[in-house]
């Protein structure tokens, strides 16, 4: 049954990965109110996933197959909601995303804070951000100071004569986004918003009280794993390794002389980290890859261990090496969250742990309104949590670059296309 709403009531979200493309339609329900971490006031009306194409490690290589396998998501989820799509928020992985913290400063010309200088003082971070030619996605205040006195809540009306921001930006490369871009408004939709897709799974997977005591979340996809640090209550830091789920495929697939195919499905089945006595006498059959006559060949549980240990192992040390770089590993506590689809391989928990040497937790996100319970596995933790990131990011600088002068609309394009041809 169609949902009668207004055009601006609809928040439509969508995840591109590696894997899968997935889409959520939301409209408000004033009624209800989600367990926290999830979006407040709206409930999931539609929903749409298709196998990802043309994407590897969320950078678009493709635009014609990523652009089929989008239009397919989203018409699959405008179908289910009986609502058209204009505008989509979008979950940003791609453009070699780095976090960086620094101080902008904006002197108080009449001795009093005014709006004037919070923009002012947002502008040059802003500059600062981007002074490489990296583009901004994300753009937050840590916390204010005046006259370098630090602590300061709200700086609006305060005497002094120099304001400062600690900030915390997330930038990436220019291409890669305007690639984003580009298929989105090649699938006839525009984007309002680009939301770092670290921050949107962890908020779909962490409750406040573990943000504010200091977290660390490891989102495990396909082509990438993304890492998020929160410490206080705030996001700290943010960066990506490009290994995930599908590496581990592709380790089974050489090592196995298998089809892919036929890879991922041992894999989901008989894929574990623990070590078990009978694993050298559990058999796995499947056939070999190339051969015209379908022969079966036979390996075991303790084999299969042996080729997925040394990837995670490896995915792990880079993350240890990323967050060690980083210096946030004393804000970031102990605990550490494991989310993704990845992460749903059998003692990934424990392995992580030891790996690591710090607690971990498996989990999946909390249901928003609507949303089948099927529906709310670790898989689908970015694109869950882009609602509770859009409700975040109203309350700091999140935006996204505009190209003015540099990208012209689809439709402006096709027609240009037409008037030269014809």
């Amino acid at each position: 049954m169609p949902f009668h709403v207004a055009t601006g009531d609809v928040l439509g979200l969508l995840d591109i990965g590696t894997s899968k493309i997935c889409c959520l339609i939301l409209v408000p329900d004033r009624s209800y109110r989600t367990s926290e971490g999830a979006a407040p006031g709206y409930r999931v009306v539609g929903f749409g996933h298709q196998r990802s194409r043309g994407v590897k490690a969320g950078v678009v290589v493709d635009l014609d197959e990523a652009e089929q396998a989008v239009r397919a998501a989203v018409a699959q989820a405008e179908r289910m909601a009986g609502v058209r799509l204009e505008e989509v928020i979008v979950g940003a992985a791609c453009g070699r995303m780095r976090s960086t913290h620094f101080v902008a400063h904006a002197d108080i010309a009449s001795g009093y804070v005014r709006e004037s200088d919070i923009k002012r003082l947002k502008a040059a971070g802003r500059a600062y951000a981007e002074r490489d030619g990296r583009l901004l996605i994300y753009l937050d205040r840590l916390g204010w100071r005046i006259d370098g006195v630090p602590g300061i809540h709200d700086p609006k009306g305060m005497a002094g004569r120099r304001l400062s921001a600690d900030l915390h930006a997330i930038t990436a490369d220019d291409a890669p986004l305007r690639n984003l871009v580009l298929l989105i408004e090649r699938c006839y939709l525009s984007l309002t918003r680009a939301i770092p897709s670290p921050l949107a799974s962890a908020l779909a997977v962490t409750s406040e009280e573990e943000r504010r005591l200091g977290i660390t979340c490891l989102d495990i996809g396909g082509g990438m794993t993304s890492i998020s640090v929160f410490a206080d209550g705030r996001f700290i830091f943010a960066d990506s390794v490009p290994v995930g789920g599908n590496h581990m495929t592709f380790d089974i697939a050489r090592e196995l002389r298998t089809p892919l195919a036929e890879a991922e499905r041992i894999k989901a089945l008989y894929g574990t980290l623990v070590a078990a006595r009978s694993d050298e006498h559990e058999v796995i059959t499947y056939p070999l890859a190339g051969e015209e006559e379908p022969t079966l060949h036979h390996t075991t549980k303790a084999r299969l261990r042996e080729i997925l240990q040394p990837r995670m192992e490896g995915l792990l040390g880079l993350v240890r090496e990323r967050l060690q770089r980083s210096n946030v590993m004393s804000y970031a506590g102990e605990r550490v969250v494991l989310t993704g689809g990845a992460s749903q391989l059998i003692g990934i928990g424990e392995f992580a742990a030891n790996t690591l040497g710090r607690p971990v937790r498996l989990a999946r996100p909390q249901p928003i309104s609507g949303m089948a319970a099927s529906s709310c596995s670790p898989a689908f933790a970015t694109v869950i949590g882009l609602a509770a990131a859009a409700q975040l990011s109203r309350g700091c600088w999140s935006s996204f670059p505009e190209y003015p002068g540099t990208q012209e609309s689809y439709l402006g394009r096709v027609g240009q296309w037409l008037r030269q041809s014809f």
